[in-house]
């Protein structure tokens, strides 16, 4: 230490200004710094003023001669180094002597986080590109969700845009998977939250988690990434389903939260964090299936902006020739599988297409054995199996088609629970089966 210590006192001074005063503050010119930062005089720099609030030196562009950087150099790269802090940290840990490090147990100086701690998890990634070959987005999806974003990220004059957009409609009608599409599109990678999310063993635990979700997003946006906070099937975590439902703390916090962002969206502070520093405005895009089991305050118009999904029949032949686009199957014979199931979501005709492979997977366990399917599933070394693609004609899609309907039939027509504890059906195991002619 007292040889760090007389390394700092025999170092080249630099006096700075600050605020227009010279308070003989010096900096060392060390090694530590780099070999190759030159020396700038009070006289010869015409440093701005800071104000007294926010307080940071930045070396500027022309201080650095990065040409001049040689291999010998301890900290060459560090000026292009765009890595994260925490990474830098636990990297340079050691490597610096004690004099220039905080002591252990200071906040960020002590590295105790993990790669997947600081990254967020809720950060959607896509690998695929934006071009969306085969894709259909929906007209009036896509203008919806890309107008709500565009004005958030504008400063409107005396208006007061809705930071949160609520879509929300039928089951299977491809709500999350549009928006994916549009955040692809427009080169968006949100961050995502679902409604079991909304619920904790810790009162005030969702809430919290909603706050750091947005914070992350707001980091991402001042950085210059565009960034959204996207929380699936909001009514399914925070709604009342029914008089049954229980109805906890966590439930009215996850409530009262996306109400005070919404008002305040530039000042979302953690909880024991208070400071009057804005963070960046961030979309929230929530679906759901039915907001009327929202608290009314929340999806009022001047903090929720409301949106009704319903494809119409063009949107549904869209959406399945793209489900369809690799099957070579004609437009003509798409167009007569929607028109003949008319009361289905959109996501039935994806499990329908799923359900044409049944038979080539039925053909391989035939040939391979019931025995030996864990074996070669999981433990071959040729690898999982390959199939090729099955030819997908209208009449085989009709007749999967037929069976889903009829399982979803049985679901509707057969509601065991409700004869169970209304009735004493204690012989009437096969009621239903007797009464079809199936038994």
């Amino acid at each position: 230490m007292a040889a760090s210590v007389s390394t700092v006192a025999s170092a080249n001074k630099v006096t700075l200004s600050l605020n227009n005063s010279v308070a003989g503050i010096s900096v060392p010119s060390t090694a530590f710094f780099g070999k190759t930062l030159k020396n700038v005089n009070a006289k010869g720099a015409s440093i701005p003023k800071v104000p007294n609030r926010s307080f940071r030196i930045v070396a500027q562009e022309q201080e650095i001669d990065e040409k001049k950087q040689t291999d010998k150099d301890r900290w060459k790269g560090l000026v292009m180094d765009m890595s994260d802090d925490q990474q830098d940290i636990t990297r340079g840990k050691g490597m610096v002597d004690t004099l220039f490090q905080a002591p252990t147990g200071t906040g960020t100086h002590h590295a105790v986080l993990q790669s997947y701690e600081y990254i967020s998890q809720g950060l959607r990634q896509y690998n695929l590109d934006n071009t969306l070959d085969g894709f259909y987005i929906a007209p009036a999806f896509m203008d919806k969700l890309v107008v709500h974003i565009t004005k958030n990220f504008l400063k409107l004059p005396n208006i007061k845009v809705p930071l949160i957009l609520g879509i929300w409609g039928g089951k299977g009608q491809g709500k999350s998977f549009q928006c994916e599409l549009v955040f692809r599109k427009m080169g968006i990678n949100p961050i995502m939250m679902s409604a079991g999310e909304l619920e904790s063993g810790n009162a005030g635990e969702p809430a919290k988690l909603i706050r750091q979700r947005y914070r992350e997003a707001a980091e991402i946006i001042r950085k210059g990434n565009m960034c959204v906070l996207f929380i699936n099937d909001l009514d399914a975590g925070a709604g009342r389903m029914g008089g049954t439902t229980q109805y906890t703390v966590n439930n009215q916090m996850v409530n009262a939260t996306l109400m005070n962002i919404a008002d305040n969206p530039t000042n979302v502070q953690l909880p024991g964090m208070y400071n009057k520093q804005e963070n960046a405005r961030v979309p929230i895009i929530v679906t759901g299936n039915d907001f009327s089991t929202l608290y009314a305050p929340l999806i009022r118009d001047g903090r929720m902006e409301k949106f009704y999904w319903a494809p119409t029949r063009e949107d549904r032949i869209g959406v399945c020739k793209g489900i369809f686009r690799t099957d070579s199957v004609p437009d003509e014979h798409v167009v007569r599988l929607v028109d003949a199931f008319p009361g289905q979501s959109i996501d039935f005709f994806g499990a329908l297409r799923a359900r044409v492979y049944d038979d080539e997977v039925r053909k391989w366990i035939e040939s391979t054995g019931i025995e030996q399917v864990g074996e070669k599933l999981l433990n071959s070394i040729d690898g999982p199996p390959t199939f090729e693609q099955p030819k997908m004609t209208i009449d085989k899609l009709l007749e999967y088609g037929n069976l889903l309907v009829q399982e979803q039939e049985n679901v509707k027509r057969v509601q065991l629970a409700d004869k169970y504890l209304k009735e004493a059906a204690l012989g009437d195991a096969n009621a239903d089966a007797i009464s079809t002619g199936n038994f």
